[in-house]
């Protein structure tokens, strides 16, 4: 009986002691587990290196006047994937579904490559796998749809935060130097153009967030410190279409004439706002590029369309009158200089309003006898009219203009008559525009500006008016005089060629004498010259202003052939391009009883439109997508049969319903053109290639 009581005890002692042995590894495993969790959460630096990186903001568009984008931010995403979060029952049933996703819109590998390429990531506890370098943020939403990638990170595996920002132009070249760019180079700021001149604006504020080291870099772990702020928009005063014909029009002319290079700039007169500003040069091979602002950085002798400041001092000083009579005949000498006109032999006697608008050099004569006596009379009015200061514009690489005066170590005897004809002076094309576009503006100078307002998003951060800089040029008699004067140059003189049957023009032409690439002038037949003409357009109500500037052309010489074309063309189109000059043709017109031509596509879209429009049309049809045809005074609406295999008929439709359509039969469509589609590449009905390409071109 004592021993079986014993065996008891050792039997109960040997199984309380393994109780409580399980009870204390089942704790401390417990407490290490708990304890782990909780310093890891604390403290995870402690056990994984981070680090804090800054995020760079979005740049704030820039815009022309009607908010068309001329500069832009476009994000790129890189794609990558952690395969070792998705849970193997989720792996196994999508990954096929998930690598034919990918290869139909990444096709630089098979569905079977991408998916042995993740088995074998996922396999070797790869974290951060490459999908897909720089993709577009519609890819990225595209992909963010796809089998597995759809659970989001944690569960599918998707990393797709990695967004790199870059600044494009839609436009290419044009305006390329004006909108110009900012950037730190060797620890130094360069500012060029409208991006460098408002980039505080531009460039928002940088955010904060951590990055975590793995075994092949840094991941991004999308914990934000600092949210990054993007950068306000600037609306510039530029209207892109007056600028493609600017920019259009001075290349026509630059190609024609073989020229070195040329610039344009067309502006607003009321409010000094520019609407357009090209500048081209000749490259190695023959094309022309933006290389540089010519129009506001290049200072040189204005020639001939600096003679009406110089009348204007004249007049303004009772020194002339406007039909005094004078003897151009030809060549005039001062000291051991002779000043030449083009036409040989000169005009013989006529007055002095007409020795502007043939541009005789007899206006040197003029001046010089007026003022050689005081030469320092007609340089201060000169500068009073601010032809020797800068406009102040908030764009970099303006130049003071050239503007000597007696006493400098630059005047001599001939200073005065060269100086009356655009001699001896220098300035930008801009400055030129400026003063003439006082002139224009009844008297009234203002500072050229290339910006309207900043925005950010709805709110406007700051507007910029116009500036005066001159109240008054001079008194109204003398701008009534210099107003006949360029209204006559157009009707009677160098630019008589260039009238147009719609609108008059007011404006001068200008040729100039200038260095050649050696940088002197060269010998007869080597000779360079700068063809110039700016003026302002309709005459007598004046709304805009222009200058054109070609430099070293190898075929004509004279400002109305070369530069007077351009001006002539560009007035032109910008004439009929612009409503307000037009009076409504149909004003009073009677509404036709016709239905109207309609374009085919979404029965919504179309019913609405009709409803506004108060026309007829057929409701018994309730299909998603229409063909329409016109029936008397409604429009019918006919079946379009969608077959998601088979290639749709888009023919009439726009190309946001065109490309819909396509789309929804898992193809990708190519647009050419603008207005509705008249032509397909694939046939109707035909059997639609998944992730194939169909050509739409429209008109």
């Amino acid at each position: 009986m004592k021993e079986r009581k014993d065996i008891y005890w050792r039997a109960y002692l040997i199984y309380f002691g393994f109780l409580v042995i399980m009870l204390v590894v089942l704790f401390n495993t417990v407490s290490l587990q708990l304890e782990t969790h909780s310093h890891v959460l604390d403290d995870p630096e402690d056990h994984t290196p981070t680090r804090l990186v800054q995020r760079k903001p979005r740049s704030g568009d820039i815009l022309d006047i009607n908010n068309t984008p001329l500069v832009t931010s476009v994000s790129y995403y890189d794609i990558h994937m952690d395969p070792t979060t998705v849970k193997q029952e989720l792996f196994d049933k999508d990954i096929s579904a998930l690598c034919r996703k990918l290869a139909a819109i990444f096709p630089q590998m098979s569905a079977h490559e991408y998916e042995s390429y993740i088995r074998r990531a996922r396999q070797r506890g790869n974290r951060y796998l490459l999908i897909k370098r720089q993709a577009t943020n519609e890819e990225r939403r595209k992909v963010r749809k796809f089998p597995i990638f759809e659970h989001g990170r944690f569960k599918g595996g998707l990393i797709d935060t990695d967004e790199k920002i870059e600044r494009k132009r839609p436009h290419d070249e044009l305006m390329r130097r004006t909108l110009g760019y900012y950037k730190v180079q060797n620890g130094k700021e360069l500012r060029v153009g409208i991006e460098g001149a408002y980039n505080e604006y531009l460039a928002g504020t940088p955010g904060e967030e951590i990055e975590q080291q793995i075994s092949t870099g840094w991941k991004r772990t999308g914990q934000i410190v600092r949210e990054a702020v993007e950068g306000a928009d600037v609306v510039t005063t530029i209207d892109k279409e007056i600028q493609e014909v600017a920019h259009s029009e001075l290349y026509r002319q630059l190609k024609n004439q073989n020229a070195r290079n040329g610039c344009v700039i067309v502006m607003e007169v009321k409010t000094g706002y520019v609407k357009a500003i090209a500048n081209l040069t000749r490259l190695e091979n023959g094309e022309y590029s933006e290389v540089y602002n010519y129009a506001i950085g290049t200072k040189e002798v204005p020639g001939s369309t600096f003679k009406l400041a110089s009348l204007m001092a004249a007049l303004e000083d009772n020194k002339i009158k406007i039909t005094d009579s004078v003897n151009a005949y030809g060549k005039y000498r001062f000291y051991n200089s002779v000043l030449e006109d083009s036409h040989e032999g000169g005009y013989g006697r006529i007055t002095i309003k007409q020795a502007f608008e043939k541009s005789s050099n007899v206006i040197s004569r003029i001046i010089y006898n007026a003022y050689k006596n005081e030469p320092r009379t007609f340089v201060d009015h000169l500068r009073a009219f601010g032809l020797g200061d800068k406009l102040g514009i908030d764009l970099l690489g303006e130049p003071q203009p050239t503007l000597y005066g007696p006493g400098s170590k630059n005047w001599s005897g001939i200073s005065l008559a060269w100086m009356a004809i655009g001699y001896e002076v220098q300035q930008t094309p801009l400055q030129t525009l400026a003063f003439y576009n006082g002139v224009a503006n009844n008297g009234k100078m203002l500072r050229p500006l290339f910006v309207k307002e900043i925005r950010r998003g709805t709110e406007v951060v700051k507007s910029f008016e116009p500036v005066v800089l001159k109240e008054q040029l001079c008194s109204q008699q003398t701008l009534r005089t210099l107003h006949e004067c360029l209204k006559g140059v157009m009707v009677r003189g160098t630019g008589s060629a260039l009238k147009s049957s719609l609108f008059d023009i007011a404006g001068k032409t200008g040729t100039a004498q200038i260095l050649n690439d050696d940088h002197s002038y060269g010998h007869e037949g080597e000779k360079k010259y700068q063809a110039s003409f700016v003026g302002y357009f309709p005459a007598d109500e004046p709304i805009y202003s222009c200058i054109v500037v070609v430099s070293a052309p190898n075929r004509d010489i004279y400002g109305a052939v070369v530069s007077g074309t351009v001006f002539s063309a560009i007035a032109n189109k910008v004439y009929a391009g612009s409503l307000k000059y037009h009076e409504a043709i149909n004003e009073n017109g009677k509404k036709l009883h016709d239905a109207p031509v309609s374009m085919s596509g979404n029965r919504h879209d179309i019913s609405y439109v009709l409803d506004k429009l108060g026309v007829g049309f057929s409701r018994a049809l309730q299909d998603e997508y229409i063909r329409t045809t016109a029936n008397g005074e409604q429009v019918d609406f006919v079946r379009q049969r969608i077959d998601r295999d088979k290639v749709p008929n888009v023919l009439g439709m726009s190309a946001r319903d065109a490309i819909y359509l396509v789309e929804s039969c898992g193809m990708k469509a190519q647009i050419s053109g603008y207005g509705t589609v008249y032509k397909q590449s694939l046939t109707p009905g035909a059997e639609a290639p998944p992730g194939g390409m169909i050509k739409l071109e429209l008109k």
